[in-house]
């Protein structure tokens, strides 16, 4: 099989015309006939050419193309977000590269390398939980292109940012917790490197202060909050002399995997330990029992993410500052924490 890639040259041989005019035919250029557009559209079709989108972006400076990076893929939120993202986008001529980083910095810079080589007109990225040195991201700032962060973000990096109120969250957590009763919360979260989860676990200890509950350290762990670590560290809790009677964890596949366990040691939820997760993925409505979680309205932080985007397009300079649009969450409460 030939696996040449056929040019706009190989089709102005077979008409015997210029590739300029190849090329104007095309791009339904006004000054070419309707006979030679259609003889070089057949001929085009029929050696399978295809435009090379890279070369055009170089030519033009726009490539209508939008890069974006999320933490993983499998996680409901993020591919809502994509989804409403991409819709806004779509509209607006866009198309979009989805890139993953599987939480590492390492292929989180590799993912910013190869959309920024192939010439994207923007980013819209959500940062992996491994990244502290924001240098990748400063590149993209450096090149003038708009840079649009959602979910997790760094405020040193004074770009836009969409997502919601992380604090907030885990005040209303902890005041739906004291209100069914619960003194001994314990809270698994990420890791306070990552700024959202840093923002929850602040959040937490000042609302267990404010109720004048135990604020030992023993309460609070960091994880990576994967199904796994919820497993691990719901175990590190009820080893624990004085357990807690409930368990606030900031996302639900760890929630999960810590109901799993109080299953199978036939801990009762909510009756001996109460348990809210965090992000509303869509299983926490079918597990038994259901479990109580945080919405962070993810159709609504995918479309501004892409509109604020688009504010950019017109634009011949980019200058961007730190603007955050954060949207306020709902506490959906579910069976495990009645």
């Amino acid at each position: 099989m030939n696996k040449k890639r056929t040019t706009l040259k190989d089709i102005a041989n077979v008409l015997n015309i210029s590739t300029a005019a190849v090329s104007k035919a095309l791009n339904d250029d006004a000054r070419i006939s309707i006979k030679t557009k259609k003889a070089v559209k057949q001929v085009a079709e029929e050696l399978n050419y295809q435009p090379n989108h890279l070369a055009s972006a170089l030519r033009k400076g726009k490539s209508n193309l939008v890069g974006v990076i999320v933490p993983r893929t499998n996680s409901n939120f993020f591919s809502s977000v994509v989804e409403n993202m991409e819709e806004v986008l779509n509209k607006a001529g866009y198309n979009i590269i989805i890139t993953q980083s599987n939480e590492s910095f390492e292929k989180e810079c590799k993912n910013i390398d190869a959309l920024l080589y192939t010439q994207v007109d923007g980013i819209i990225a959500s940062m992996a939980n491994e990244t502290v040195d924001l240098s990748y991201y400063e590149k993209i700032k450096s090149k003038g292109i708009p840079l649009i962060l959602f979910d997790r973000g760094e405020n040193d990096l004074n770009v836009d940012y969409v997502g919601i109120d992380d604090y907030q969250s885990s005040h209303m957590i902890v005041d739906h917790l004291v209100g069914q009763g619960c003194k001994r919360i314990a809270h698994i979260g990420g890791f306070r490197r990552t700024r959202i989860f840093n923002n929850r676990i602040r959040g937490y200890v000042d609302a267990i202060k404010k109720h004048k509950l135990p604020t030992e350290d023993e309460l609070l762990i960091e994880s990576g909050l994967t199904l796994d670590d919820g497993r691990l560290q719901i175990e590190k809790l009820l080893a624990l002399k004085n357990r807690p009677d409930a368990v606030y964890v900031a996302s639900d596949y760890a929630a999960l995997g810590a109901l799993q366990v109080l299953k199978e040691k036939n801990i009762k939820v909510p009756q001996d330990m109460k348990l809210v997760g965090f992000g509303n993925e869509p299983f926490t409505s079918l597990v038994t029992p259901s479990i109580t979680s945080v919405s962070q309205h993810s159709a609504q932080i995918g479309r501004l993410a892409a509109e604020t985007f688009l504010s950019y397009i017109e634009k011949e300079v980019v200058k961007q500052t730190l603007n955050k649009i954060i949207l306020e969450s709902q506490l959906i409460v579910r069976d495990s924490s009645k």
